[in-house]
């Protein structure tokens, strides 16, 4: 199993999802052999939840996880941890149990490289990994796929299946550009340049482990997973196109370089409306997965991950653990869709009402039951429905017509708040807390 999980990577930054000068030819590739699923969103609209959901198959305010992993006085304001629990439920460890090699290469925010007492992704039950925004020795972005070619050769030669985690730093800020890739772009202006060089450079390296599958004639036997954490970053308003430094990654170009598009979905990063969670989701499995299909109407959320993927390998769920997903293999097969029993929950820390310049990012909760989409304020005073099956878009409110189905999926999501917990598990606080 091959999870490659972008960052920022938007609906429509793919030439197969139709982006007028972006080039994504090796992903392209998988949705052409295998399915593109328009319907999958994730658990947040930004990164660190969206990537603690993908690990425990749980929604991440469970762990009271509702904005990124930032330094210690940042999370302790928001009433966040510093970290996810590795005690919890975790997708490598269950997939370890039933004999796979576990690998984790590139992003990981499941802490911040600023928390230098945070668990190392070794301790989440991955046998090897090289990452960064973690603590410990920051892995360069690029050196994502050379490692991930290494594990793959070495669990072949040793006859183990594997699981790779494949996080990749792209499109998220800075933008680190190499000449090469800039060149492929030169009559874009400097920003396009530089949004399509990054994707452009991140595609060639997914690209590289896909040969690697083709060169160990592995390919049929191997589940590859392309999708993002979240939609595209923008600017608010006009922003100069600067360097800027991150500790974890280095120099790179700010957000002025940001051109991600959504492929009409509204909003973008940060908002629960389907331009912040509405995301790529590609997969290929040969003679198993149809090739070149489009499923428009499967709705499949990040939560689902989890028990997909164990029960593909085969591994048995922890006793007593339940996922907030469900398998959706008979779906990626191309079977008869699962019926979602329990509605999809999202939380998010956003302010309300929306400010001018991000008039789509007041959101704090949302919920969607079947082919209905509510969203609401963090006080729960001001709502809007929408019909998401129908209205992808969300351009129409029904919440005038339909003002028992407001009602109704209001007490659902009354109750669903009252099962979290009032703050984070003190276990996975820094000792930074303290001074």
């Amino acid at each position: 199993i091959l999870f490659i999980f972008a960052d920022d990577w938007g609906w429509g930054d793919l030439s197969c999802h139709g982006h007028p000068y972006v080039k994504t030819p090796n992903i392209d590739r998988i949705a052409k052999e295998g399915t593109d699923f328009h319907r999958f969103t994730v658990a947040s609209g930004v990164c660190s939840p969206s990537r603690a959901a993908v690990m425990t198959g749980h929604f991440p305010a469970r762990y009271s996880i509702d904005g990124h992993f930032a330094w210690v006085p940042s999370n302790a304001k928001r009433n966040m941890p510093d970290w996810l629990n590795p005690k919890a439920p975790l997708l490598p460890r269950m997939l370890q149990g039933a004999g796979y090699a576990t690998a984790h290469y590139g992003k990981w925010h499941i802490s911040n490289n600023m928390i230098p007492d945070s668990p190392l992704p070794s301790e989440y039950g991955y046998d090897e990994y090289g990452a960064f925004n973690c603590a410990g020795e920051q892995m360069p972005v690029h050196e994502d796929a050379r490692n991930a070619v290494a594990f793959i050769e070495k669990s072949n030669k040793a006859g183990k299946p594997f699981f790779i985690n494949l996080w990749v730093h792209e499109p998220h800020t800075p933008f680190h550009t190499v000449p090469k890739y800039r060149w492929r772009f030169q009559d874009l202006d400097e920003a396009d340049n530089i949004y399509a060089s990054v994707l452009s450079h991140a595609d060639d390296r997914i690209g590289e482990v896909l040969d690697t599958l083709d060169r160990l004639k592995i390919a049929d036997n191997t589940l590859v997973v392309f999708s993002s954490d979240n939609g595209p970053a923008r600017a608010v308003g006009v922003a100069e196109l600067k360097l800027q430094h991150d500790t974890a990654t280095g120099a790179g170009y700010g957000i002025g370089g940001a051109k991600g598009i959504t492929g009409g979905r509204k909003a973008y990063k940060g908002s629960l409306f389907e331009g912040g969670i509405g995301v790529p989701f590609i997969a290929r499995w040969p003679k198993h997965i149809a090739a070149g299909k489009v499923d428009e109407s499967s709705l499949i959320s990040a939560v689902d991950l989890l028990p997909t993927f164990c029960e593909i390998a085969g591994a048995e769920l922890p006793a007593g653990y339940k996922p907030d997903g469900l398998s959706q293999l008979s779906v990626l097969m191309g079977q008869p869709k699962v019926k979602r029993e329990k509605p999809l929950f999202w939380k998010m820390d956003n302010h309300w009402p929306g400010s001018e310049e991000k008039p789509n990012h007041w959101v704090g909760y949302a919920l969607v039951d079947q082919k209905w989409k509510l969203v609401t304020d963090k006080n729960l005073k001001y709502f809007e429905l929408y019909d998401i099956a129908a209205d992808p878009y969300e351009k129409n409110d029904l919440k005038a017509d339909h003002a028992e189905v407001v009602a109704s999926l209001t007490k659902q999501l009354n109750d669903w708040i009252g099962t979290l917990p009032e703050g984070p598990d003190p276990e996975c606080f820094s000792a930074e807390r303290s001074k």
